[in-house]
């Protein structure tokens, strides 16, 4: 067993220990996160040239989501020429639970929304879908949005000014307020005018009493996939799975700039493009982490991704060890893909807690510490005393690496070769993705030697940006949080409040 001196800190790791651990003592319930980028939703719609169980389909299709948002989630619904909607802070199954009159529920078309919701954010009239009302109290206008806007501020603040009211704190809110603003011009053309104000990443669903619609942002930032249930009835979702989930079988991908719509003249889904030859520059960290691994995006399987970086990182950085292992769920094919790559056997040797909840109420560090425990337990007979190659999907902050690397060493491992299969992650997301600011990104401010030392493994080798683009066949997608440039301009006036 090597043995490791104490390496004195520079003082950038002390402030960096020091405010963290300040920071952590003072996290309330929703300001507590994990150390990771967190997705802010999931979103799924249909619709059908007849009546269908649009109640138990976009139960199924959200379930599939879950993943991507467990705060909150909600539906609204079109029958018999009006909206319902029902949306509250919770799980899929216990939101769907409060439905105690599902035939209303039920109609030809619906849209629904799973949310992640970011720190001191967290009221209902956030969660989503969003729906706008005429003057009779009825709904007419109903959207679910995946995304960020980096021209909310201004946008809202313009609309304010001819005397629209807000009723909530989201980007959201916006799209939907443009587009019931610009309603006299058709739904198509109140789309149109709305995707050429707002500026930014983002993907939409939504519905008015008798008609649906689905569009995507120039850039494509946010995934969207159309499929097909049968010659009548379509769905779109973040993600292929949650129309695998309704049984509807994939035929592409929404197009940058495109809008999916029905309409009055002609049935059917129409397609109308507000702007031709965008170029797609879909997230990359949606294959690194957020999509389901049995996903396809853009055509690209995510699992095929995850093992093939594994094996990337083999080439990259090879080491002698005797086992590799993953970090669920994320990380394990690309420890897969290590294992065949190198030879060395890969083992299924953390233990994932499925019953977990995303964070817990607890007053100390101390017991702050234990959670990463509660999640994730070795099997420590098929570690102790080897060399260990373990493999984890990106490091953010670097406090549950540092605590599972601590795990290990308790579990008496002989050696840890950490392996990120993400390049550092220098840069917040601003375009849909809940990141931390730059000062508490440790790649931001630590060589990769600095945050051997930190973590205290032998060995530390990030995913080289260049092999990633490799993987993915091409240097399109969007690589901001590793680059720290972007598809789109953060903008100005982008605050809400």
């Amino acid at each position: 067993m090597k043995n490791f001196k104490e390496v004195e800190k520079s003082s950038y790791l002390k402030q960096f220990e020091t405010r963290n651990y300040g920071r952590n003592l003072l996290r309330t319930k929703e300001e507590e996160k994990l150390d990771a980028p967190s997705e802010e939703c999931g979103i799924f719609g249909m619709y059908s040239e007849n009546d269908v169980d649009t109640f138990s389909l976009s139960q199924f299709g959200l379930f599939a989501l879950q993943h991507r948002g467990q705060e909150a989630c909600g539906i609204s619904v079109a029958a018999k020429g009006k909206i319902f909607n029902i949306k509250d802070e919770g799980l899929v199954l216990d939101v769907f639970k409060e439905i105690t009159n599902p035939e209303a529920f039920m109609g030809n078309a619906a849209i629904g929304h799973t949310r992640y919701t970011t720190a001191g954010d967290k009221k209902k009239y956030n969660f989503q879908p969003f729906f706008a009302k005429n003057e009779y109290d009825q709904i007419i206008l109903s959207i679910a949005h995946n995304g960020n806007l980096t021209n909310a501020g201004k946008l809202k603040a313009e609309l304010e000014a001819e005397g629209v009211v807000f009723k909530a704190t989201s980007d959201s809110e916006v799209i939907l307020r443009l587009i019931q603003k610009n309603l006299d011009l058709g739904l198509r053309g109140a789309i149109k005018a709305t995707m050429e104000k707002i500026e930014g990443a983002y993907s939409v669903v939504g519905i008015t009493r008798n008609k649906f619609f689905a569009f995507r942002d120039f850039h494509g930032i946010r995934p969207l996939v159309l499929g097909q249930i049968d010659d009548k009835t379509f769905a779109t979702a973040s993600e292929t799975v949650a129309l695998d989930a309704v049984g509807a079988k994939y035929l592409r991908d929404i197009k940058p700039g495109e809008i999916v719509y029905t309409s009055d003249h002609e049935k059917g889904l129409q397609s109308f493009m507000v702007k031709e030859d965008c170029e797609r520059h879909i997230c990359a960290f949606e294959y690194i982490y957020f999509a389901r691994p049995d996903s396809a995006l853009e055509d690209i399987s995510v699992y095929e991704v995850r093992e093939k970086s594994g094996e990337k990182i083999w080439e990259q950085a090879p080491v002698e060890a005797d086992v590799v292992i993953g970090v669920p769920d994320s990380g394990v094919p690309a420890a897969i893909g290590y294992s065949r790559a190198s030879g060395i056997p890969f083992r299924p040797v953390l233990v994932k807690n499925r019953y977990i909840g995303r964070s817990f109420i607890v007053p100390t560090q101390e017991m702050r510490e234990r959670i990463v425990n509660l999640k994730l337990n070795p099997i420590i007979s098929e570690i102790k005393g080897k060399r260990v190659v373990i493999i984890d999907d990106s490091i953010v902050r670097g406090t549950t690496s540092k605590r599972l690397v601590k795990i290990l060493k308790d579990a008496g491992v002989k050696e840890i070769h950490f392996r990120s299969v993400s390049p550092p992650i220098i840069a917040p997301c601003f375009l849909g993705i809940d990141t931390p600011s730059k000062d508490d990104l440790i790649s931001a401010n630590m060589s990769v030697e600095e945050l051997r030392k930190y973590l205290g493994v032998d060995s530390l080798e990030f995913l080289s940006l260049n092999n990633l683009k490799d993987i993915l066949g091409s240097s399109k997608h969007c690589f901001g949080c590793f680059t720290e440039n972007y598809p789109v301009e953060k903008g100005e006036g982008n605050e809400l409040f």
